[in-house]
């Protein structure tokens, strides 16, 4: 019995590791799209994201190399969970135009909130009215970051908004998936569905880079979303969803730092405001969800 509880803990502890540094991944991948979107369009960023993404974990792990790679039973699943992350990305992408970087990763924190809220309809695990009071002051922390109605909004938050949404979808289906299929198969066929979808429009929008360092930055963001991804997908393999949620906040402090070192960007009050706000609401809903399960 005790074995079998270290070896648990040593998991749980090797998944929120896993987290971190995706975690890490993803902040420095939004640095990265903001940068380039003042070289190209917004679709041309999303398909280098996610071209690289398929290319450089293809090389070693591909159809020839793992036979059972494309191997799902969920095929459908797999399909429309791809398809959620591409609009989630692409929605992400587009608002951090506009928005800094602090201000576009405080709304996506409402993604628990909308995870919660799914739950019920999807997984069966419907919310009370605890929850659902959390939910409301985490939505209150939104409409302190966006302050509709003030001359400082900017409708580039409902992108942001509308992509947690997504987000918070592909989340409920990665858990789903990773009951059955392997973290190869869902990176996989997260990245061919978003690298195929994007060539089509391509042509459209295509601006050669001419700066060696925009080519550097466009090739890394394939290299960094498929590092991430994978460590996501492996994380959530070892420890389950509400012990790794509270360590997808740390990436607020990340990106604060990125904001500032590569655009100049100081976080406004009402942004580490609402952001506060945001973040307690979001472990009050895992507390729930922990003392629900019984594992405090």
């Amino acid at each position: 019995m005790q074995d079998h509880t270290a070896r648990e803990r040593a998991q749980r502890l090797t998944g929120i590791a896993l987290m971190c540094g995706a975690v890490a991944c993803f902040a420095m991948l939004d640095a990265m799209a903001k940068y380039l979107n003042l070289h190209m369009s917004t679709l041309q960023v999303a398909w280098a994201r996610y071209t690289g993404a398929f290319l450089f974990p293809f090389v070693l792990s591909n159809p020839w190399t793992r036979p059972a790679l494309t191997t799902t039973s969920r095929f459908g699943l797999q399909i429309g969970r791809s398809v959620l992350l591409l609009g989630s990305t692409l929605c992400n992408f587009a608002a951090l135009r506009y928005l800094q970087l602090d201000e576009a990763l405080a709304l996506t924190f409402s993604t628990p909130f909308f995870v919660a809220a799914l739950s019920g309809p999807i997984l069966g695990e419907w919310v009370r009215w605890r929850r659902w009071a959390a939910i409301a002051v985490g939505f209150l922390g939104i409409l302190v970051v966006t302050r509709p109605g003030i001359g400082s909004f900017h409708p580039a938050a409902l992108l942001t908004l509308t992509g947690a949404l997504f987000y918070a979808l592909y989340a409920i289906m990665t858990r789903i998936l990773a009951r059955t299929d392997s973290a190869q198969t869902t990176l996989f066929y997260s990245n061919i569905v978003g690298a195929l979808l994007l060539a089509l429009p391509l042509p459209l929008v295509w601006r050669a880079p001419g700066d060696m360092l925009v080519i550097a930055v466009m090739v890394a963001t394939g290299a960094v979303a498929s590092f991430g991804h994978y460590l996501l997908i492996a994380a959530h393999r070892l420890a389950p969803a509400a012990v790794l949620s509270p360590f997808i906040y740390t990436e607020i402090l990340l990106v604060i730092v990125l904001g500032f070192l590569v655009f100049g960007d100081l976080p406004k009050p009402w942004t580490l405001a609402g952001a506060a706000i945001v973040i307690a609401s979001g472990l009050y809903l895992l507390h729930r969800e922990h003392a629900a399960k019984g594992e405090l």
